[in-house]
Protein backbone atom coordinates (compact mmCIF):
# COMPACT_ATOMS: atom_id res chain seq x y z
CA UNK A 1 0.00 0.00 0.00
CA UNK A 2 3.20 2.71 0.80
CA UNK A 3 4.20 4.41 -2.39
CA UNK A 4 7.70 4.17 -3.15
CA UNK A 5 10.28 6.83 -3.73
CA UNK A 6 11.11 6.61 -7.72
CA UNK A 7 14.23 5.12 -8.63
CA UNK A 8 17.11 6.91 -9.64
CA UNK A 9 16.97 5.80 -13.08
CA UNK A 10 13.44 7.13 -13.16
CA UNK A 11 14.19 10.39 -11.98
CA UNK A 12 17.34 10.90 -14.53
CA UNK A 13 15.04 9.51 -17.43
CA UNK A 14 12.06 12.28 -16.04
CA UNK A 15 14.82 14.97 -16.46
CA UNK A 16 15.79 13.89 -19.38
CA UNK A 17 12.02 14.13 -20.38
CA UNK A 18 11.79 17.61 -18.71
CA UNK A 19 14.78 19.54 -20.21
CA UNK A 20 13.58 18.11 -23.90
CA UNK A 21 10.60 20.02 -23.49
CA UNK A 22 11.52 23.59 -21.84
CA UNK A 23 11.99 25.14 -25.18
CA UNK A 24 8.70 23.83 -26.13
CA UNK A 25 7.12 25.05 -22.93
CA UNK A 26 8.56 28.74 -22.88
CA UNK A 27 6.62 28.71 -26.47
CA UNK A 28 3.41 27.59 -25.35
CA UNK A 29 3.58 30.12 -21.76
CA UNK A 30 4.54 33.01 -24.30
CA UNK A 31 1.52 32.57 -27.13
CA UNK A 32 -0.97 31.58 -24.32
CA UNK A 33 -0.16 35.27 -22.70
CA UNK A 34 -0.34 36.62 -26.20
CA UNK A 35 -3.59 34.33 -27.24
CA UNK A 36 -5.39 34.78 -24.02
CA UNK A 37 -5.39 38.64 -22.90
CA UNK A 38 -8.44 39.78 -24.66
CA UNK A 39 -10.91 36.66 -22.85
CA UNK A 40 -8.84 37.59 -19.10
CA UNK A 41 -12.46 38.92 -18.37
CA UNK A 42 -14.84 36.09 -17.28
CA UNK A 43 -18.73 35.83 -18.14
CA UNK A 44 -20.22 35.85 -15.00
CA UNK A 45 -23.05 38.12 -15.28
CA UNK A 46 -25.62 37.29 -12.79
CA UNK A 47 -28.48 37.82 -14.43
CA UNK A 48 -27.27 35.50 -17.40
CA UNK A 49 -29.64 32.77 -17.14
CA UNK A 50 -27.52 30.11 -18.01
CA UNK A 51 -25.62 30.53 -14.77
CA UNK A 52 -27.08 27.45 -12.11
CA UNK A 53 -23.83 27.56 -10.13
CA UNK A 54 -21.99 30.32 -8.19
CA UNK A 55 -18.01 30.11 -6.58
CA UNK A 56 -20.02 31.05 -3.38
CA UNK A 57 -22.16 27.57 -3.31
CA UNK A 58 -19.18 25.96 -2.63
CA UNK A 59 -17.28 27.81 -0.25
CA UNK A 60 -18.77 26.62 3.11
CA UNK A 61 -16.90 23.00 1.93
CA UNK A 62 -13.60 24.48 0.61
CA UNK A 63 -12.64 27.42 3.23
CA UNK A 64 -12.77 27.77 6.77
CA UNK A 65 -14.49 31.19 8.71
CA UNK A 66 -11.65 30.80 11.36
CA UNK A 67 -7.83 30.29 11.31
CA UNK A 68 -7.29 26.56 12.19
CA UNK A 69 -4.64 24.68 13.79
CA UNK A 70 -3.46 21.50 11.37
CA UNK A 71 -2.73 17.99 12.85
CA UNK A 72 -0.88 15.25 10.39
CA UNK A 73 -0.42 12.00 11.28
CA UNK A 74 0.30 8.58 9.71
CA UNK A 75 3.44 7.30 7.49
CA UNK A 76 5.57 10.06 6.25
CA UNK A 77 8.30 8.51 4.59
CA UNK A 78 8.17 10.71 1.14
CA UNK A 79 7.80 14.10 3.54
CA UNK A 80 3.91 13.67 3.55
CA UNK A 81 3.53 14.68 7.29
CA UNK A 82 4.97 18.03 7.18
CA UNK A 83 6.86 17.72 10.30
CA UNK A 84 10.28 18.69 9.55
CA UNK A 85 13.08 16.73 8.17
CA UNK A 86 14.27 14.83 11.82
CA UNK A 87 13.58 11.07 11.12
CA UNK A 88 11.96 10.31 13.95
CA UNK A 89 8.94 12.64 12.30
CA UNK A 90 8.49 9.96 9.66
CA UNK A 91 5.74 7.57 11.51
CA UNK A 92 3.06 9.53 13.75
CA UNK A 93 0.28 7.04 15.11
CA UNK A 94 -1.94 10.04 16.40
CA UNK A 95 -2.84 13.25 15.05
CA UNK A 96 -0.03 15.58 15.97
CA UNK A 97 -0.17 19.44 16.17
CA UNK A 98 2.01 20.42 13.16
CA UNK A 99 4.04 23.27 15.26
CA UNK A 100 4.19 25.43 11.52
CA UNK A 101 1.03 25.59 11.21
CA UNK A 102 -0.84 26.68 14.28
CA UNK A 103 -3.61 28.40 14.04
CA UNK A 104 -2.37 31.99 16.10
CA UNK A 105 1.30 31.51 13.19
CA UNK A 106 -0.19 30.20 10.05
CA UNK A 107 -4.11 31.22 9.82
CA UNK A 108 -4.37 28.28 7.33
CA UNK A 109 -7.99 28.46 6.39
CA UNK A 110 -8.35 25.57 3.88
CA UNK A 111 -6.59 22.28 3.05
CA UNK A 112 -6.15 19.90 0.27
CA UNK A 113 -4.73 16.47 0.41
CA UNK A 114 -3.35 14.51 -2.66
CA UNK A 115 -1.65 11.21 -2.79
CA UNK A 116 1.63 12.11 -1.45
CA UNK A 117 1.31 16.03 -0.90
CA UNK A 118 -0.58 18.28 0.38
CA UNK A 119 -1.46 22.44 0.38
CA UNK A 120 -2.92 24.73 2.24
CA UNK A 121 -4.39 28.09 1.92
CA UNK A 122 -3.73 31.03 5.08
CA UNK A 123 -6.19 34.20 5.36
CA UNK A 124 -3.47 36.60 3.54
CA UNK A 125 -3.78 34.21 -0.06
CA UNK A 126 -0.50 32.22 0.29
CA UNK A 127 -0.33 28.73 -0.90
CA UNK A 128 1.77 26.31 1.61
CA UNK A 129 2.78 23.25 -0.03
CA UNK A 130 4.67 19.74 1.68
CA UNK A 131 5.57 16.43 0.81
CA UNK A 132 6.85 14.64 -2.20
CA UNK A 133 8.22 16.90 -4.82
CA UNK A 134 9.96 14.27 -7.38
CA UNK A 135 7.49 16.09 -9.97
CA UNK A 136 6.84 19.12 -9.32
CA UNK A 137 3.61 18.89 -6.94
CA UNK A 138 4.91 21.36 -4.37
CA UNK A 139 5.06 24.25 -7.13
CA UNK A 140 8.57 25.21 -5.74
CA UNK A 141 12.00 24.96 -6.04
CA UNK A 142 13.46 21.95 -3.29
CA UNK A 143 16.64 21.13 -5.18
CA UNK A 144 18.84 22.49 -3.03
CA UNK A 145 17.92 21.38 0.52
CA UNK A 146 19.82 19.29 2.56
CA UNK A 147 18.89 16.01 2.90
CA UNK A 148 21.17 13.66 5.30
CA UNK A 149 21.20 10.27 5.32
CA UNK A 150 21.94 7.71 7.58
CA UNK A 151 25.67 6.91 9.25
CA UNK A 152 26.13 3.80 8.61
CA UNK A 153 27.91 3.79 11.92
CA UNK A 154 25.21 4.61 13.84
CA UNK A 155 23.23 2.87 16.09
CA UNK A 156 20.80 0.33 14.58
CA UNK A 157 18.00 1.09 16.09
CA UNK A 158 18.21 4.81 14.67
CA UNK A 159 15.87 5.53 11.96
CA UNK A 160 17.09 3.08 8.75
CA UNK A 161 16.33 5.79 6.02
CA UNK A 162 18.23 8.60 7.93
CA UNK A 163 16.62 12.20 8.17
CA UNK A 164 14.36 14.04 5.00
CA UNK A 165 14.36 16.40 2.75
CA UNK A 166 14.27 19.73 4.58
CA UNK A 167 12.25 21.82 2.02
CA UNK A 168 9.43 19.22 1.16
CA UNK A 169 9.36 17.58 4.73
CA UNK A 170 8.73 21.77 6.16
CA UNK A 171 5.53 23.69 5.01
CA UNK A 172 6.55 26.64 3.10
CA UNK A 173 5.00 29.26 1.16
CA UNK A 174 4.75 29.02 -2.74
CA UNK A 175 6.74 32.12 -3.90
CA UNK A 176 3.63 34.54 -4.34
CA UNK A 177 4.83 35.97 -7.74
CA UNK A 178 3.38 32.64 -9.09
CA UNK A 179 0.01 33.94 -8.77
CA UNK A 180 0.22 37.59 -9.98
CA UNK A 181 -3.74 38.16 -10.17
CA UNK A 182 -3.84 37.99 -6.55
CA UNK A 183 -1.85 41.72 -6.09
CA UNK A 184 -3.56 43.59 -8.64
CA UNK A 185 -5.51 45.68 -6.49
CA UNK A 186 -9.11 43.71 -7.69
CA UNK A 187 -9.95 41.51 -4.69
CA UNK A 188 -8.97 38.23 -6.42
CA UNK A 189 -8.51 35.36 -4.39
CA UNK A 190 -8.11 31.41 -4.36
CA UNK A 191 -11.34 29.58 -3.34
CA UNK A 192 -10.28 26.49 -3.65
CA UNK A 193 -7.06 24.00 -3.96
CA UNK A 194 -7.07 20.56 -5.06
CA UNK A 195 -4.16 17.71 -4.89
CA UNK A 196 -3.84 14.11 -7.17
CA UNK A 197 -0.95 12.13 -6.57
CA UNK A 198 1.33 14.19 -8.55
CA UNK A 199 -0.50 17.16 -9.62
CA UNK A 200 -1.67 20.54 -7.88
CA UNK A 201 -4.68 23.06 -8.61
CA UNK A 202 -5.56 26.44 -7.26
CA UNK A 203 -9.34 28.06 -8.49
CA UNK A 204 -9.02 31.83 -8.02
CA UNK A 205 -12.09 33.85 -7.54
CA UNK A 206 -12.40 35.19 -10.57
CA UNK A 207 -12.29 31.97 -12.45
CA UNK A 208 -8.50 30.74 -13.33
CA UNK A 209 -7.05 27.94 -13.18
CA UNK A 210 -3.36 27.53 -12.10
CA UNK A 211 -1.73 24.07 -12.43
CA UNK A 212 1.85 22.71 -11.63
CA UNK A 213 2.89 18.78 -11.54
CA UNK A 214 2.20 16.22 -14.12
CA UNK A 215 -0.14 13.08 -14.55
CA UNK A 216 1.26 10.36 -14.53
CA UNK A 217 -0.65 6.69 -16.52
CA UNK A 218 -0.06 3.05 -16.26
CA UNK A 219 3.56 2.92 -18.40
CA UNK A 220 4.59 6.43 -16.32
CA UNK A 221 4.57 10.06 -17.09
CA UNK A 222 1.73 11.13 -19.34
CA UNK A 223 2.46 14.91 -19.48
CA UNK A 224 1.29 17.97 -17.85
CA UNK A 225 -0.71 19.86 -20.83
CA UNK A 226 -1.28 18.54 -24.48
CA UNK A 227 1.94 17.20 -26.00
CA UNK A 228 3.75 20.31 -25.47
CA UNK A 229 4.48 20.14 -20.97
CA UNK A 230 5.52 17.20 -19.69
CA UNK A 231 6.06 18.47 -15.77
CA UNK A 232 5.28 21.87 -14.62
CA UNK A 233 7.25 22.61 -11.69
CA UNK A 234 5.61 25.95 -10.84
CA UNK A 235 2.47 27.44 -10.78
CA UNK A 236 0.83 28.06 -15.15
CA UNK A 237 -2.21 29.72 -15.74
CA UNK A 238 -4.34 27.46 -17.57
CA UNK A 239 -5.57 28.77 -21.22
CA UNK A 240 -9.40 29.20 -20.66
CA UNK A 241 -11.43 26.59 -21.71
CA UNK A 242 -14.76 26.63 -20.03
CA UNK A 243 -18.04 27.07 -22.63
CA UNK A 244 -18.45 30.30 -23.46
CA UNK A 245 -16.39 31.66 -21.20
CA UNK A 246 -18.06 30.89 -18.26
CA UNK A 247 -16.17 30.95 -14.73
CA UNK A 248 -15.21 27.93 -13.10
CA UNK A 249 -16.43 27.32 -9.93
CA UNK A 250 -15.20 24.10 -8.34
CA UNK A 251 -12.74 21.21 -8.67
CA UNK A 252 -12.67 17.74 -8.00
CA UNK A 253 -9.47 15.49 -8.00
CA UNK A 254 -8.59 11.67 -8.64
CA UNK A 255 -5.50 9.98 -8.81
CA UNK A 256 -4.78 11.43 -11.85
CA UNK A 257 -7.29 13.05 -13.54
CA UNK A 258 -8.74 16.59 -12.50
CA UNK A 259 -12.76 17.21 -13.28
CA UNK A 260 -13.85 20.62 -13.47
CA UNK A 261 -17.43 22.68 -13.07
CA UNK A 262 -18.33 25.68 -14.62
CA UNK A 263 -21.39 28.50 -13.67
CA UNK A 264 -23.72 26.96 -16.17
CA UNK A 265 -23.33 23.31 -15.12
CA UNK A 266 -20.76 21.59 -18.14
CA UNK A 267 -17.92 19.35 -16.22
CA UNK A 268 -15.04 19.45 -17.98
CA UNK A 269 -11.88 16.12 -17.32
CA UNK A 270 -8.35 16.90 -17.83
CA UNK A 271 -5.67 13.69 -17.39
CA UNK A 272 -5.58 9.90 -17.27
CA UNK A 273 -8.28 8.72 -18.95
CA UNK A 274 -7.12 4.87 -19.32
CA UNK A 275 -9.98 3.50 -16.49
CA UNK A 276 -12.85 6.05 -17.87
CA UNK A 277 -12.51 8.11 -15.52
CA UNK A 278 -12.64 11.39 -17.92
CA UNK A 279 -15.70 10.10 -18.98
CA UNK A 280 -15.03 9.84 -22.42
CA UNK A 281 -13.81 6.99 -24.49
CA UNK A 282 -9.56 7.60 -25.49
CA UNK A 283 -7.67 5.34 -27.42
CA UNK A 284 -4.48 4.59 -26.98
CA UNK A 285 -3.19 6.21 -29.45
CA UNK A 286 -4.51 9.34 -28.72
CA UNK A 287 -4.25 9.72 -25.00
CA UNK A 288 -2.47 12.58 -25.43
CA UNK A 289 -5.51 14.37 -26.61
CA UNK A 290 -6.85 13.88 -22.65
CA UNK A 291 -4.28 16.57 -21.65
CA UNK A 292 -5.86 19.57 -21.83
CA UNK A 293 -9.92 20.04 -19.93
CA UNK A 294 -12.34 19.19 -22.54
CA UNK A 295 -16.26 18.53 -22.15
CA UNK A 296 -17.66 15.46 -22.48
CA UNK A 297 -21.37 15.92 -22.97
CA UNK A 298 -22.47 16.26 -18.81
CA UNK A 299 -24.62 19.45 -18.56
CA UNK A 300 -27.19 21.02 -15.75
CA UNK A 301 -24.72 19.59 -13.32
CA UNK A 302 -24.48 21.22 -9.51
CA UNK A 303 -21.46 19.18 -7.85
CA UNK A 304 -18.59 17.39 -9.14
CA UNK A 305 -16.60 15.00 -6.80
CA UNK A 306 -14.23 11.77 -7.24
CA UNK A 307 -12.35 8.91 -6.12
CA UNK A 308 -9.52 7.59 -7.18
CA UNK A 309 -10.21 6.29 -11.10
CA UNK A 310 -13.99 6.91 -10.67
CA UNK A 311 -15.87 10.25 -11.08
CA UNK A 312 -19.14 11.63 -9.67
CA UNK A 313 -21.65 14.14 -10.79
CA UNK A 314 -24.91 15.86 -9.13
CA UNK A 315 -27.19 16.88 -11.62
CA UNK A 316 -29.58 19.44 -11.40
CA UNK A 317 -32.59 17.05 -10.57
CA UNK A 318 -30.83 15.68 -7.64
CA UNK A 319 -29.59 12.13 -9.29
CA UNK A 320 -25.83 11.25 -8.79
CA UNK A 321 -23.75 9.53 -11.67
CA UNK A 322 -21.23 7.92 -11.67
CA UNK A 323 -18.48 6.49 -14.22
CA UNK A 324 -14.99 4.86 -14.35
CA UNK A 325 -12.98 1.83 -12.64
CA UNK A 326 -15.78 -0.48 -10.95
CA UNK A 327 -14.03 -3.61 -10.29
CA UNK A 328 -14.94 -3.69 -6.60
CA UNK A 329 -19.07 -1.92 -7.30
CA UNK A 330 -16.92 1.63 -5.85
CA UNK A 331 -19.10 3.70 -8.66
CA UNK A 332 -22.61 2.54 -7.08
CA UNK A 333 -24.11 1.83 -10.18
CA UNK A 334 -24.82 -2.18 -9.98
CA UNK A 335 -24.56 -5.33 -7.83
CA UNK A 336 -22.89 -6.92 -11.02
CA UNK A 337 -19.23 -7.40 -10.15
CA UNK A 338 -16.37 -7.66 -12.71
CA UNK A 339 -12.44 -7.78 -12.47
CA UNK A 340 -11.28 -4.41 -14.39
CA UNK A 341 -14.65 -3.59 -15.02
CA UNK A 342 -15.44 0.01 -15.95
CA UNK A 343 -18.55 2.33 -16.26
CA UNK A 344 -18.22 3.69 -19.53
CA UNK A 345 -20.57 6.05 -19.25
CA UNK A 346 -22.38 7.76 -16.70
CA UNK A 347 -24.69 5.94 -14.82
CA UNK A 348 -27.19 6.77 -12.26
CA UNK A 349 -25.86 5.75 -8.69
CA UNK A 350 -28.52 3.87 -6.68
CA UNK A 351 -28.96 5.98 -3.75
CA UNK A 352 -32.64 6.50 -2.16
CA UNK A 353 -34.69 9.04 -4.59
CA UNK A 354 -35.44 11.31 -1.17
CA UNK A 355 -31.43 11.15 -0.30
CA UNK A 356 -29.96 14.70 -0.99
CA UNK A 357 -26.13 15.07 -1.71
CA UNK A 358 -23.59 16.65 0.13
CA UNK A 359 -20.33 15.40 -0.61
CA UNK A 360 -18.94 12.40 -2.52
CA UNK A 361 -15.47 11.54 -2.14
CA UNK A 362 -14.24 7.99 -3.23
CA UNK A 363 -10.82 6.44 -2.70
CA UNK A 364 -8.97 3.52 -4.94
CA UNK A 365 -11.68 0.96 -4.76
CA UNK A 366 -14.87 2.43 -2.24
CA UNK A 367 -16.49 6.01 -2.14
CA UNK A 368 -18.50 7.49 0.71
CA UNK A 369 -21.75 9.22 0.24
CA UNK A 370 -22.66 11.86 2.74
CA UNK A 371 -26.08 13.39 2.63
CA UNK A 372 -27.53 16.60 3.79
CA UNK A 373 -29.49 15.22 7.10
CA UNK A 374 -25.93 13.97 7.48
CA UNK A 375 -26.60 10.20 7.38
CA UNK A 376 -23.06 8.46 5.09
CA UNK A 377 -23.63 5.64 2.91
CA UNK A 378 -20.93 3.79 1.24
CA UNK A 379 -20.25 1.25 -1.18
CA UNK A 380 -16.96 -0.60 -2.52
CA UNK A 381 -14.24 -2.86 -1.41
CA UNK A 382 -14.39 -4.87 2.31
CA UNK A 383 -10.60 -6.12 2.47
CA UNK A 384 -9.15 -3.99 4.81
CA UNK A 385 -12.85 -2.33 6.23
CA UNK A 386 -12.36 0.68 3.69
CA UNK A 387 -15.99 1.10 3.99
CA UNK A 388 -16.82 0.55 7.80
CA UNK A 389 -19.61 -2.06 7.46
CA UNK A 390 -19.31 -4.72 9.89
CA UNK A 391 -18.59 -8.05 9.17
CA UNK A 392 -21.30 -8.88 11.03
CA UNK A 393 -23.90 -6.31 9.00
CA UNK A 394 -23.27 -7.34 5.73
CA UNK A 395 -26.18 -6.60 3.21
CA UNK A 396 -27.64 -9.80 1.09
CA UNK A 397 -26.36 -8.23 -2.05
CA UNK A 398 -22.59 -8.51 -0.78
CA UNK A 399 -20.56 -9.92 -3.47
CA UNK A 400 -18.44 -12.93 -2.44
CA UNK A 401 -15.88 -14.74 -4.10
CA UNK A 402 -15.22 -18.23 -5.29
CA UNK A 403 -13.99 -19.42 -1.98
CA UNK A 404 -17.37 -17.19 -0.34
CA UNK A 405 -15.43 -14.81 1.34
CA UNK A 406 -17.08 -11.55 1.39
CA UNK A 407 -15.10 -8.70 -0.76
CA UNK A 408 -17.47 -5.66 -1.50
CA UNK A 409 -20.68 -3.95 -1.48
CA UNK A 410 -21.64 -2.69 -4.80
CA UNK A 411 -24.92 -0.79 -3.88
CA UNK A 412 -24.38 2.28 -1.80
CA UNK A 413 -25.53 1.15 2.02
CA UNK A 414 -26.43 3.04 5.41
CA UNK A 415 -24.05 3.09 7.79
CA UNK A 416 -26.09 2.38 10.95
CA UNK A 417 -24.97 2.89 14.45
CA UNK A 418 -23.01 6.19 13.87
CA UNK A 419 -23.22 9.92 14.61
CA UNK A 420 -24.50 12.19 12.18
CA UNK A 421 -21.37 13.49 10.00
CA UNK A 422 -20.84 17.00 8.72
CA UNK A 423 -17.67 16.09 6.65
CA UNK A 424 -16.01 13.11 5.18
CA UNK A 425 -13.13 12.34 2.76
CA UNK A 426 -11.48 8.82 1.52
CA UNK A 427 -8.02 7.65 1.09
CA UNK A 428 -6.59 5.21 -0.85
CA UNK A 429 -7.77 2.32 1.49
CA UNK A 430 -8.42 4.28 4.84
CA UNK A 431 -11.63 6.95 5.43
CA UNK A 432 -11.94 9.73 7.69
CA UNK A 433 -15.17 11.57 9.08
CA UNK A 434 -16.33 14.54 10.66
CA UNK A 435 -19.26 14.15 13.61
CA UNK A 436 -21.46 17.42 13.65
CA UNK A 437 -20.42 18.10 17.22
CA UNK A 438 -16.48 18.36 15.60
CA UNK A 439 -15.30 14.87 16.65
CA UNK A 440 -13.39 13.15 13.79
CA UNK A 441 -13.50 9.55 13.34
CA UNK A 442 -11.92 6.54 10.84
CA UNK A 443 -11.70 3.24 9.91
CA UNK A 444 -10.37 0.96 7.40
CA UNK A 445 -6.82 0.14 6.39
CA UNK A 446 -4.28 0.62 9.92
CA UNK A 447 -0.98 -0.69 8.79
CA UNK A 448 0.31 2.86 8.03
CA UNK A 449 -0.85 4.48 11.25
CA UNK A 450 -3.14 7.04 8.70
CA UNK A 451 -6.41 6.15 11.16
CA UNK A 452 -4.83 7.69 13.73
CA UNK A 453 -5.73 5.30 16.58
CA UNK A 454 -2.59 4.68 18.06
CA UNK A 455 -0.22 2.22 17.51
CA UNK A 456 -1.60 -1.08 17.45
CA UNK A 457 -1.60 -0.71 13.63
CA UNK A 458 -4.90 -2.58 13.16
CA UNK A 459 -7.28 -2.24 10.49
CA UNK A 460 -10.38 -0.68 12.13
CA UNK A 461 -13.53 -2.33 10.96
CA UNK A 462 -16.04 0.50 11.47
CA UNK A 463 -16.09 4.45 12.56
CA UNK A 464 -14.11 4.53 15.43
CA UNK A 465 -13.40 7.94 17.41
CA UNK A 466 -9.94 9.49 17.09
CA UNK A 467 -9.39 10.52 20.72
CA UNK A 468 -6.31 12.22 21.82
CA UNK A 469 -4.92 14.95 23.83
CA UNK A 470 -4.05 16.86 20.71
CA UNK A 471 -7.36 17.16 19.44
CA UNK A 472 -9.73 16.54 22.39
CA UNK A 473 -10.49 20.28 22.69
CA UNK A 474 -10.74 20.89 19.34
CA UNK A 475 -13.62 21.58 16.72
CA UNK A 476 -12.34 19.83 13.36
CA UNK A 477 -13.62 21.53 10.88
CA UNK A 478 -11.56 19.92 7.53
CA UNK A 479 -10.20 16.59 6.99
CA UNK A 480 -7.94 15.19 4.42
CA UNK A 481 -6.78 11.64 3.74
CA UNK A 482 -3.86 10.51 1.27
CA UNK A 483 -2.28 7.54 0.47
CA UNK A 484 -0.38 6.90 3.97
CA UNK A 485 -1.25 9.81 5.88
CA UNK A 486 -4.15 12.16 6.61
CA UNK A 487 -4.83 15.85 7.95
CA UNK A 488 -7.10 17.66 9.62
CA UNK A 489 -7.74 20.92 10.61
CA UNK A 490 -9.65 22.42 13.73
CA UNK A 491 -10.40 25.15 16.02
CA UNK A 492 -9.65 25.46 19.45
CA UNK A 493 -12.75 25.13 21.55
CA UNK A 494 -13.31 27.68 24.81
CA UNK A 495 -13.06 25.81 28.14
CA UNK A 496 -17.17 25.57 28.21
CA UNK A 497 -17.65 24.14 25.04
CA UNK A 498 -15.30 21.76 25.90
CA UNK A 499 -16.41 20.74 28.95
CA UNK A 500 -19.89 20.79 27.55
CA UNK A 501 -18.94 18.18 24.79
CA UNK A 502 -17.04 16.20 27.32
CA UNK A 503 -20.43 15.81 29.12
CA UNK A 504 -22.30 14.88 25.67
CA UNK A 505 -19.35 11.72 25.51
CA UNK A 506 -19.42 11.12 28.89
CA UNK A 507 -15.84 11.94 28.73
Amino acid sequence: MVKEKRSLEEAQAESEVENKNQKQQKKIIAEKEEDLEPKTKKNSKTSDKSIINLQDDYKHLNISVQPLDIFCWGTGSMCELGLGPLAKNKEVKRPRLNAFLSSDKAKIISIAVGGMHTLALDQDNNVWSWGCNDVGALGRDTSSANENLKDMDADSSDDEDGDLNESESTPMKIPRECFPELDCGEGIKIVQLIATDNLSCALLSNGEVYSWGTFRCNEGILGFYKDEIQIQRKPWKLPTFSTNNYKIVQMASGKDHVLFLDESGIVYSWGNGQQNQLGRKVMEEFRLKTLDPRPFGLKNIKYIGSGENHSFALKQDGSLVSWGLNQFGQCGTSEKIEDGALVTIPEVVKLPKDFKIKVVSGGEHHTLFLGENGDLYVAGRLDMFEIGISKDNLPEYTYQDEHKKPRSVPLPTRLENVPKFRNVCAGSHHSLAIATNGIAYSWGFGETYAVGLGPSGDDIETPTRIKNTATLDHNIIMVGAGGQFSVSGGVKLSDEEADKRADDMND
